[in-house]
């Protein structure tokens, strides 16, 4: 059995996990990801600051503190957080590693950055390929007590280390299938064990399941790839089926999950509980990797600004409408921002006893390519409504100039073309070969089996969350919702109730849009896929939520006709 731990789910993630995990219990790996694509683009903009950085700096304050307790208990350190600089990161990890007076060999994997091999057009900041596990095992087989990547999957960091333990090769499809399931489970830290869960409600009264904190999950491997997910006792949280199911949901989309390595099938996963906070993974099946890479582009997009009205009391469709026309006439006598964009958002209710209970938020954001274009041309238009506009006028912030903001797009590269090399702790520079079997077309996975509905019996309309779970993110432009439910009876009702169009009715902002859903019953589950909801990504920004986090309490927060035997 190999025992991996994840002490970081992101950039800014809680700086006192590491030490947890290495004090709380027994761990061989500790992984660290720290990436995401918002990410690659302030660490791009780091690196055009100062050529030495574009590495997480965070990772390095939390190994100076942990470094000693690591080599102490024989756990090895494997971590993304080299961003755009991995050999960099290492280095300072060396130097560090001498000035705390504990021996460490250090090991790095580089390739990913495409930046220079190609023209990627303008204002295009990093250009990095998704890489695999097979670096990291080069590493650990060398040796390396701290392996160091730019971009890989998140999951490469728990597959690469079962790999080099278990010694599977490139085509042992299932076991490495396996490891990328505990690997996306684990990518998120504290979203594993009740962080961000949609029933975190019921877990308050019992102080095992104390959520204030949630610790971070372990999954505890095994040679044909299975797992059990699990945390260190003591800690907060709770690791339950349904606390899985959620991550695993979580940016998945379909039922096949491609990767460098591997393709796992996420319809056949099979999940059960394993005792408290213990649930086991099994049963999972993998496919050859696809034929092509995935590369994460960021480029500078242009200039955004924000205005938000505050607006008060009666009249607020009234209101809105008016504060819409006078700033379309200002602007209409400027230069135009490329991009206007309204929103209101009706926070307000009737007879409120508070201020701000009454008030609805009207949201303006503007993009284009020239930052004059959203600066002072933009909010300053909206001040000059301050004693000519609307009663109760006022905004929530002063003017400003507008700010940069960043495109993210995925590109299909070659793998012949990335030089994927793992630089091993004494230097040697060993080129990681791309999987000899690659699909150049998989058939489409069959086609799922939807349970018998249920039977006809009263219904009441109320929250849909009552009896779903939901969890929802972004990749790139596009939300991922996923959707289960957590008995029979309700998943023969939510296979055959929410579909496509129920969708998209009950979220009418995605209407319009292409939407996917997938089933996937073995999770009781429903991903669903919109594509364009988030413009071009978080960081351009056009949305009230940007990464998509909240669509999915949204849905659930929606009322419809549901089945009083579920309720």
């Amino acid at each position: 059995m190999l025992r991996i731990g994840n002490a970081s789910g992101f950039y800014g993630d809680r700086f006192d996990a590491m030490e947890e995990m290495l004090t709380g219990g027994p761990l061989d790996v500790l992984t660290g990801d720290y990436l995401a694509e918002l990410t690659m683009l302030v660490l791009g903009r780091d690196r055009l600051k100062d050529p030495e950085r574009g590495y997480a700096r965070t990772f390095l304050r939390q190994l100076e503190r942990c470094l000693g307790i690591a080599a102490e208990r024989g756990v090895r350190i494997v971590t993304n957080a080299g961003g755009l600089n991995p050999a960099g990161l290492a280095e300072r990890i060396q130097e560090l590693a001498e000035r705390v007076g504990v021996p460490a060999r250090v090991a790095y994997v580089t390739g990913d950055d495409l930046l220079s091999t190609r023209d990627w057009g303008p204002g295009v900041l990093t250009a990095n390929a998704y890489l695999g596990g097979a670096g990291i095992a080069a590493c650990l087989r060398a040796g390396a007590d701290v392996v160091v990547t730019g971009r890989v999957t998140d999951a490469a960091l728990v597959s690469g280390p079962a790999a080099a333990h278990f010694g599977w090769a490139p085509d042992d499809h299932d076991a490495l299938a396996g490891a990328v399931v505990a690997g996306h489970v684990l990518e998120c830290g504290a979203q594993a064990t009740g962080g961000n869960y949609a029933f975190f409600t019921e877990h308050d009264t019992h102080d095992e399941h104390d959520l204030r904190r949630p610790g971070f999950p372990i999954a505890e491997l095994h040679a044909d790839g299975s797992s059990v997910i699990t945390k260190h006792p003591g800690t907060g949280g709770a690791v339950t089926v349904g606390t899985v199911t959620a991550q695993l949901l979580y940016e998945t989309a379909g039922a096949r999950y491609p990767g460098p390595d591997v393709t796992a099938r996420l319809d056949t996963v099979r999940l059960a509980q394993d005792g408290p906070d213990r649930v086991r993974i099994d049963g999972v099946r993998g496919e050859p990797p696809p034929a092509t890479l995935k590369a994460g582009v960021t480029r500078a997009g242009g200039w955004r600004n924000e205005v938000v009205f505050v607006l008060t009391g009666l009249d607020i469709e009234a209101k809105a409408r008016l504060v819409r026309t006078q700033m379309e006439d200002a602007l209409s006598g400027r230069r135009r921002p490329a991009r206007v964009r309204w929103s209101l958002a009706r926070t307000d209710r009737a007879d409120a006893s508070v201020q701000e209970e009454a008030s609805a938020v009207l949201r303006l954001v503007v993009h284009d390519p020239e930052p004059e274009a959203v600066g002072r041309a933009v909010s300053g238009a909206a001040v000059e409504l301050a004693l000519a506009g609307v009663p109760g006028f006022h905004l929530t912030a002063p003017p400003g100039p507008g700010a940069p903001y960043g495109v993210f797009e995925s590109v299909p590269v070659d793998p012949e073309g990335v030089r994927h090399v793992a630089v091993l702790p004494d230097g040697t520079r060993v080129p990681v070969l791309p999987p000899p079997v690659r699909a150049t077309a998989l058939p489409p996975p069959p086609d799922p089996v939807l349970p018998e509905p249920l039977p006809p019996g009263p219904t009441r309309r109320a929250p849909l969350g009552l009896v779903v779970g939901a969890r929802s993110g972004d990749k790139g432009g596009d939300a991922d919702v996923g959707v289960w439910a957590r008995d029979e009876a309700g998943w023969r009702w939510l296979a055959h109730e929410l579909t496509v169009e129920r969708f998209s009715q009950l979220l009418p902002e995605t209407v319009g849009l292409t939407v996917t859903r997938h089933v996937l019953p073995n999770l009781r589950a429903l991903a669903f896929v919109v594509e364009g909801l988030l413009g071009h990504g978080v960081a351009e920004n056009v949305r009230f939520d940007p990464q998509a986090k909240g669509v999915g309490e949204w849905l659930r927060s929606r009322h419809l006709e549901i089945p009083e035997v579920l309720l």
